[in-house]
């Protein structure tokens, strides 16, 4: 088994067509993408013994006591800190085996990805049917989070050097199926657990078993459809444009990943990808009742604030108390519709900016994202104000078409001034700005809220403050993108140090660098590449047609 996943097995020879790879890399972050959508769990888990009413815990309970109680339901808020766990431990395990990925290969790091989201997914069903949360805490949290870590960056190099004319939409289509995970799992975990529902059982359990095998099959496919060129390939006839081999942005040199830390345009580029997601994280995880508490019932054309009709939820009258409530709903499915739209933003940004930027150039791109993005939080109290449904919604899904542009787009920003040697190492150890935005931003956007309530502001005005902090994170992200310079040569490996590297790496020469070829034919026919391409896309399809179904909420 484990030559079948040594590196030098997977080294493509002549013929092998390049385009069988992106959908390998989208089968793995397809999977782990489920990790956005894992608060669908949270509800029904936190109705796990109850089912119908969530047995309270009592005050003597506390989280160290939720972790091993089976007497009392889990509180959402404590079920949410797998949703933390996830994101740290995605920065700290890309961080830490980043290095270990570039010698092993894709395909290992694929299969470690594959045994450890899937076999963490089944700890924690044993968890849910013993009801134990330190099972699932260690499951689908830690295990499960190493799982996503390097799933998540192992086809980020591979990518690069398959695609050297488009490095910035190779990643751009992997990264995309992250951010599409939540799309194909929220509605398929929601469909099975109504299944195996029953008067005793939520259903979560047999779910997680059910979702962990599909993934599974997914994921060891993607990994064993990972194969790397040949050191020096390029695609037939292409050769680097002038403006690429002559810009100083873009080094034909390589550094070493032991060396990041040191190198202050390193530094730079964190702050930036922190900045970015800083800002859009916090306003994903508010999206639905931002909506609802700044335009209440103007949303389904009744003249009434979110504050007013939450009052008439509350009042003595029966009547009121009904139609209060029926107008309540409404408003929450609208806003449901709503999420779903910024989802579909947040997808299509990463595929439509990472692309542009091979235009553009990574750090115009970026500049584009913080200007825009600056200008777009500006104008959302404003347009709040008005009562422009129109203008805050849009403003929004610009905003979350960057901030998923942001994390595509960073892959090959690095490649361009670190070298593409290394550049899946180095994109691990950048991944602990996207951990600590996972922080950050959330807390921002949630104290703020909770802050301006305090004062006694209406809740239609509570983000207007926090918009514009989230504005000061963008010019600070701004700043520091404007200050990326080329790196001094002392950063970059000798050609002795290279040569090394590539021998503990175990590559291996194309033939148009050594005159003959190294390798027997690796022929692909076309139908298994538009098989693998359909492998995939058919769920994305599934996907984004239950997210329509949402959004036509919205415009409904």
């Amino acid at each position: 088994m484990s030559g079948l996943l040594d590196k030098e097995r997977i080294i493509a020879g002549p013929g092998f067509n390049r385009w069988l790879v992106p959908p390998a890399a989208l089968a793995i972050h397809l999977c782990i993408g489920m990790a956005y959508g894992f608060s669908v769990f949270w509800l029904p888990l936190s109705k796990a013994l109850g089912i119908k009413e969530a047995i309270k815990c009592g005050p003597d309970v506390g989280f160290w006591g939720q972790l091993f109680t089976t007497s009392c339901d889990w509180q959402i808020s404590t079920l949410g800190w797998m949703y933390t766990l996830f994101f740290v431990l995605l920065g700290s395990s890309a961080a830490t085996w980043g290095g270990w990925l570039e010698r092993a290969g894709p395909r290992k790091a694929g299969v470690v990805s594959a045994v450890c989201w899937c076999g963490g997914m089944l700890i924690s069903a044993i968890g849910i049917k013993t009801h134990q949360f330190w099972l699932m805490i260690l499951g689908s949290g830690v295990i499960g989070g190493i799982g996503l870590g390097l799933g998540y960056i192992s086809p980020v190099s591979t990518l690069i050097k398959w695609f050297p004319d488009r490095r910035g939409m190779a990643t751009g289509m992997a990264i995309m199926g992250f951010g599409g995970g939540a799309m194909i799992g929220s509605p398929l975990a929601a469909d099975l657990m109504k299944y195996f529902a029953t008067p005793t059982d939520v259903g979560v359990m047999q779910t997680f078993v059910v979702m962990a095998l599909i993934y599974f099959v997914f994921m060891m496919a993607g990994a064993f459809g990972y194969r790397v060129p040949e050191t020096g390939w390029k695609p037939a006839g292409w050769t680097p444009p002038p403006a690429q081999t002559s810009n100083a942005m873009i080094t034909q040199k390589h550094v070493h990943v032991k060396k990041v830390w040191g190198i202050p345009q390193f530094w730079l580029i964190w702050m930036v990808l922190c900045m970015n997601v800083s800002a859009g994280i916090g306003v994903i995880g508010m999206a639905s009742p931002m909506l609802q508490e700044v335009f209440g019932g103007t949303l389904i054309g009744v003249q009434a604030k979110f504050s007013e009709l939450d009052a008439l939820v509350k009042s003595t009258d029966a009547a009121q108390v009904d139609v209060a409530k029926k107008q309540m709903a409404a408003i929450a499915a609208v806003a449901a519709g709503f999420t779903a739209l910024l989802s579909l933003f947040n997808i299509g940004g990463r595929f439509f900016w990472a692309s542009l930027s091979d235009k553009m150039g990574r750090k115009v791109t970026y500049i584009v994202f913080f200007v825009l993005g600056g200008l777009m939080y500006f104008s959302v109290p404003g347009s709040a104000a008005a009562g422009s449904i129109v203008l805050f919604v849009g403003a929004f899904c610009v905003i979350l078409s960057m901030y998923g542009g942001g994390f595509a787009t960073v892959p090959a920003y690095l490649a361009d001034i670190f070298g593409t040697q290394m550049v899946g190492a180095i994109h691990g150890r950048l991944l602990t700005a996207w951990a600590t935005a996972g922080v950050l931003g959330p807390v921002v956007v949630n104290y703020m809220r909770e802050y301006q309530l305090g004062l006694g502001l209406p809740r239609e005005q509570v983000y207007n403050q926090t918009m514009y902090i989230l504005v000061g994170m963008l010019v600070v992200g701004l700043i520091c993108n404007l200050l990326v310079k080329p790196l001094d040569n002392k950063w970059f490996m000798t050609d002795a140090e290279l040569a090394e590297e590539k021998k503990l790496a175990h590559e291996r020469a194309a033939a148009s660098e050594v005159g003959s070829s190294t390798g027997g034919a690796d022929t692909i026919p076309t139908w298994v590449v538009a098989f693998a391409w359909l492998a995939v896309g058919l769920p994305l399809a599934w996907g984004v047609y239950r997210t329509l179904q949402s959004v036509a909420k919205f415009f409904a």
